[in-house]
C-alpha cells in the first residue's frame, strides 16, 4: 500500500468551499486547492496501482489533521477492507512516532523517509544522535543500520539512499 497527499489544482476557482492555500510537491509552492490524502495498493507491477481510499484534507470543515486521515485509512484497510497487503509505503509527513506504532500494531512492514533532525540511538551506551549524525560506513551503507527512533518501543533498519541528484533520504 502507498499513501500520499496530492493538491487538485483549484487557481482559478473562486467559490469551491474546500479551496484553500496549501502547499504543492508538483508546484514546489503554495497553490489553492483541494488537498486529498490517498491510500492506493500495488503489487509493485507497472500500471497495477489502485486506489483503496481517500480523504480529502479539509481541517477547518473535519477537524482532523493528514496524520489522522492516515491512521483512519490504514486501520480501515486492515480491518474492514481486509487488505492483504503486508507492506506500506509513505513519506516523512506520515513517519510520526504514532503512525510508526500504529503500523507496526497493523503488522505491516513500513518503507519511509526520516527528517534529518530525528533523534536516534544506534545502542544503549550511545545515546541520542540526530539522525544526519550517523557515520555512513561502506557496510552500513551496503546493509543499512538497526537504530532505535526516539518515542518509538521497537528499532528499525535504517539505509541511506542518495539520488541521482544528490537529495539524501
Amino acid at each position: 500500500m502507498l499513501v500520499d497527499d496530492s493538491v487538485q489544482d483549484q487557481r482559478y476557482s473562486q467559490f469551491i468551499e474546500l479551496v484553500k492555500l496549501q502547499y504543492s510537491g508538483a508546484e514546489h509552492g503554495l497553490v489553492r486547492g483541494i488537498g486529498i490524502v490517498n491510500l492506493v495498493h500495488s503489487a509493485g507491477h507497472q500500471k497495477d496501482f489502485y486506489p483503496i481510499d481517500y480523504r480529502i484534507y479539509a481541517p477547518e470543515q473535519d477537524g482532523k489533521t493528514k496524520n489522522e486521515h492516515f491512521s483512519e485509512m490504514a486501520i480501515n484497510a486492515v480491518y474492514a477492507k481486509k487488505i492483504k497487503a503486508k507492506r506500506i509505503l509513505f513519506d516523512s509527513w506520515y513517519a510520526s512516532a504514532e503512525n510508526l506504532k500504529l503500523v507496526h500494531r497493523l503488522g505491516l512492514i513500513f518503507f519511509t523517509t526520516l527528517k534529518s533532525n530525528r533523534m536516534v540511538s544506534l545502542s544503549k551506551e550511545s545515546g541520542w544522535i540526530h539522525l544526519d549524525e550517523i557515520d555512513w560506513t561502506a557496510e552500513r551503507l551496503q546493509n543499512g543500520v538497526m537504530v532505535k527512533l526516539k518515542e518509538v518501543p521497537f528499532k528499525v533498519q535504517l539505509f541511506k539512499v542518495v539520488a541521482t541528484n544528490g537529495d539524501i533520504d
